[in-house]
């Protein structure tokens, strides 16, 4: 049986991108789904939107509220599934993402958290114009700069936040809320916390599309966003390599890698056939095939 995902949307004056975004959730036709919209009492047309999907959702509430983190854990304090994810509002999921994401957490107990391999970009008219390749996640890549923000030579990619999916289990042994103290790397936070407690493990399909626009959150503070990284960073014992080294392991990274090629075969993702382990330059990381 697949598991039941619940999926929190924190919105504030996102009328413009609401409404793609639910559609990318509600369209995927996943029967065990429960969906929750917290909207911080917006004054565009965002609460009319929801109000046209209220049948489909298991919980939403428009109000006050002291910012998108504060608006996902009250989102999460509602939610009861088995699996757990965020989607901001103007991002998407893609629609074979719940069917990839069951099968893997119905399939393999012993994988607690999931990203993909794939981190995806779209543009403010949704149209993908970037999909990066990841090799791979590990708790030593984390703590060596490997998913640290920033254009310095030890960063390899981020753990891209609307494609990370994990289990409750995980969120209640890593403290059950996302820290709202943070005013923009609130994920960033999440994520080295559940790395005291479990490995990430990397999936080769896209499952979400990050929407950039200028009038994005990340986009207009991203300086800020690495300030608050950085501090994160340092506060659970993250350490940079030097550039010696960084370039050694990405020489050492390189040698055994394959031509990759062009494009990805997404006919056939909902069957989940085996996992594997590859070697990087910062230990194991943990993939998933499909």
């Amino acid at each position: 049986m697949l598991p039941k995902i619940s999926v929190i949307t924190p919105s504030f004056n996102q009328g413009l991108f609401l409404e793609e975004t639910i559609h990318s959730v509600l369209q995927q036709h996943y029967a065990n789904l429960e969906y929750i919209v917290i909207d911080g009492g917006s004054n565009d047309n965002s609460v009319n939107i929801i109000r046209k999907y209220e049948p489909q959702l298991a919980y939403w509430t428009s109000e006050p509220d002291k910012g998108q983190f504060d608006a996902i854990n009250k989102g999460f304090s509602k939610a009861t599934g088995d699996v757990m994810a965020w989607l901001n509002s103007d991002d998407k999921f893609n629609p074979w993402t719940f069917q990839v994401v069951g099968n893997i957490f119905a399939s393999l107990a012993e994988v607690e958290w999931i990203t993909t391999l794939y981190p995806t970009c779209m543009d403010d008219q949704g149209e993908v114009f970037r999909c990066n390749y990841l090799d791979g996640f590990s708790r030593d890549g984390f703590q060596n700069g490997d998913n640290y923000p920033g254009k310095h030579w030890h960063f390899k990619g981020y753990i891209q936040q609307e494609a990370t999916f994990w289990r409750r289990s995980l969120w209640e042994r890593a403290g059950a809320r996302v820290d709202n103290t943070l005013q923009f790397a609130g994920d960033f936070e999440l994520w080295a916390r559940f790395y005291q407690h479990a490995e990430l493990h990397g999936v080769p399909s896209p499952l979400a599309a990050f929407r950039m626009h200028q009038n994005q959150k990340t986009a207009q503070h991203r300086d800020l966003y690495i300030n608050e990284a950085q501090v994160i960073f340092k506060r659970y014992g993250g350490n940079l390599p030097g550039r010696v080294e960084s370039a050694y392991r990405r020489f050492v990274t390189c040698i055994p890698r394959r031509i990759r090629k062009v494009g990805l075969k997404l006919g056939f993702v909902g069957m989940l056939r085996n996992r594997c382990e590859r070697e990087g330059s910062q230990g194991q990381w943990h993939v998933l095939e499909i």
